[in-house]
């Protein structure tokens, strides 16, 4: 291995938000998470929705409005066939 290119390696600690701290070897001397192994759902065995930033919200936000694009379009082209039919 060459000397000088590789990242010093440290042991961290680790902040969960749940309170729970652990150490663990990182690049990095501190780190902040939102889920650990003692909170998160597939250790626990307990259900729990975990939407980080609002994606629940904001994917039926999308829903919603593919769903009115789709609507508005196939009006539109219903009103462009009579249109023309009356012409």
């Amino acid at each position: 291995m060459k000397k000088g290119i590789h990242p010093e390696y440290h042991q961290a600690k680790v902040h969960c938000a749940c309170g729970n701290e652990f150490t663990v070897g990182s690049t990095k001397k501190e780190l902040r998470v939102e889920i650990c192994y003692k909170c998160h759902p597939f250790y626990t065995g307990k259900e729990k929705l975990v939407d980080t930033a609002g994606r629940v919200e904001k994917f039926k936000a999308r829903k919603e409005k593919g769903a009115k694009i789709t609507v508005r379009k196939k009006t539109e082209k219903k009103a462009a066939k009579k249109a023309k039919k009356i012409k």
